[in-house]
């Protein structure tokens, strides 16, 4: 019996250039009778005439049909393959991907995962499992601080492993997982999830019955971020409407067995009791997971992670909803609303949109008054804050006037003035400063090297004019000084040309005997006082004899 026949998947996807002239993104996917294989990759290298994310999907779907399998041997071996062909095609530049795959037998699946492209996997509209990323930022989350925000980390492009890496390839494949009715599996690329969260996508679910309609909402959440620069972007959604059922003769004779004993409780009257008991399981076990997520997004909320908190909260609304528990689903909506009210408003303080941020904190502390004042020390703190939030502004603004004018100094001045006050009221834009004032510093640091070469180039100069006038004392006193100026600029070339200068002023200061044109061998034979050096007589001798 061919399972695809006995199963109901349903995929659509999207993937675009955004602001760019070639899509470096690529997706496809083959569903096969008994095993299928959905696979986004993004390109991560250069090259404009080679599109390395389609040569990976090609050549992993090329083995997959050759041999479908869900087994991890035979993954990792597609995966090899892509490796392969994108080392043998790098010849202008190293072709490089990040890639995610699924494959599945239409009742289980599996993940595999090289680079920063995701998977995510919703069971009844909230998130069940997530794919990790292979990169750095994913590393310092892991090991340092699990409450960072990796779309937004600085290093989330930093890949510790990708399709075309040359040495130490190494993949990551899940275990099997088991689907379920209703399940929903998205794929895509950074482009996509850097500017789109998993609440956004947990509540798109909830207005969307098919998947072409959940990726036209998706892609129209991620375009109403109206960034200047769109990136390359892929999504994929496969709605898993109905897996397919084993049917083997064991879990027939099984079913066969559970189907009678239940007609069997039926007839006495327990049937009732039965289904109770059951439902009241599942109650039970949803209460717990709902007052859990409260619980952690009330701690997340403490420690000033809003984003977790806002996560969590929705994840506790949602379990409320199933349990058609009216007031704990309004408590959290609530707390759900004045989270977000707060995150849009700190980036529109940090954007200098202070109008605007004002309105979003004012609502946020009305709205937290009617469930006991939540998050009130929080909004009065940046009520309280926004005239020092407008200085900080302001200063900053004036920093990079004089920046622009290139007054180095005074820009510094200015932002490291606004970066004190942004430390005192923990504003969230303070590390926008510390970024400014290290471009400063650098920019002041580039301007003294040159003034250092500058000077030492005067002296350089000043020690060959002294040259030319014999002054050869002179000459080295300056090349020297110049010399130490190069030495502290690291202008390892210069040093080495003022070397040969200075040994040159050495020899004409100090003349060995051949510098002064001196013969030693002339000199030698030169006579002796009292004789002659090769022993001959003297004239006064010759005479004395001559008597």
């Amino acid at each position: 019996m061919m399972r695809k026949e006995n199963s109901d998947f349903k995929t659509s996807f999207l993937s675009e250039a955004g602001s760019f002239m070639q899509n470096k993104d690529y997706f496809a996917y083959a569903e096969l009778d008994d095993v299928a294989c959905w696979v986004a990759v993004k390109g991560l290298d250069s090259d404009q005439e080679i599109n390395s994310a389609e040569l990976a999907v090609k050549g992993i779907l090329e083995k997959f049909m050759e041999k479908p399998s869900m087994s991890k041997r035979a993954i990792n071996k597609y995966l090899k393959n892509a490796q392969a062909i994108l080392q043998a095609q790098s010849l202008r530049v190293r072709l490089k991907a990040s890639i995610v795959m699924v494959v599945s037998d239409y009742s289980k699946m599996i993940v595999a995962v090289a680079g920063n492209s995701r998977l995510y996997h919703f069971r009844n509209g909230t998130l069940s499992y997530k794919s990790t990323d292979q990169s750095l930022a994913q590393e310092i989350v892991n090991r340092r601080d699990r409450s960072l925000d990796i779309s937004q980390h600085e290093e989330r492009s930093n890949l510790l492993n990708y399709l075309g890496k040359p040495n130490d390839f190494t993949p990551f494949v899940s275990k099997k997982m088991k689907l379920m009715d209703g399940d929903v599996f998205v794929l895509s690329t950074a482009g996509f999830w850097e500017d789109v969260g998993e609440v956004e996508m947990a509540d798109a679910l909830e207005e969307t019955k098919d998947p072409e309609q959940y990726t036209d909402l998706l892609e129209e959440v991620l375009l109403s971020r109206q960034r200047k620069v769109v990136n390359n972007y892929t999504i994929a959604a496969i709605f898993v409407n109905k897996v397919y059922q084993e049917t083997n003769k064991k879990k027939m004779k099984y079913i066969k067995t559970i189907a009678a004993a239940l007609v069997v409780a039926l007839v006495v009257g327990g049937g009732t009791i039965f289904y109770q008991a059951k439902q009241v399981k599942k109650m039970a076990e949803l209460t717990v997971e709902m007052k859990d997520h409260e619980k952690s997004g009330n701690l997340y909320f403490q420690d000033a992670n809003y984003e977790k908190a806002l996560l969590e909260y929705s994840e506790g609304r949602n379990a409320a909803k199933k349990l058609k528990d009216t007031i704990h689903r309004n408590l959290l909506a609530k707390k759900l609303r004045i989270t977000d009210l707060i995150i849009n408003g700190d980036k529109s303080a940090e954007a200098g949109k202070f109008t605007e941020a004002l309105e979003q904190y004012e609502k946020a502390k009305k709205e937290g008054k009617l469930i006991k004042n939540f998050g009130k020390e929080v909004t009065e703190q940046r009520i309280a804050n926004m005239d020092t939030i407008v200085q900080i502004a302001e200063t900053v603004k004036d920093g990079d006037f004089q920046f622009d004018a290139e007054d180095y100094n005074g820009a510094l001045a200015n932002y490291q003035k606004a970066r004190k006050k942004a430390l005192t009221i923990a504003f969230t834009g303070e590390p926008q400063i510390k970024s400014k004032i290290e471009e400063t510093e650098a920019k002041i640091a580039e301007l003294k090297k040159a003034q250092k070469e500058l000077q030492a180039e005067g002296l350089e100069k000043n020690g060959d004019q002294s040259y030319a006038r014999l002054d050869y004392e002179k000459a080295i006193e300056s090349y020297t000084l110049a010399q130490e100026i190069y030495q502290e600029t690291e202008l390892i070339a210069k040093v080495l040309g003022l070397e040969r200068k200075i040994m040159n002023a050495n020899d004409k200061l100090n003349p060995t005997p051949q510098a002064a044109g001196i013969d030693p061998s002339f000199e030698a034979a030169l006579p002796m006082e009292g004789g002659a050096a090769s022993g001959e007589p003297t004239d006064a001798e010759v005479m004395k004899e001559g008597k």
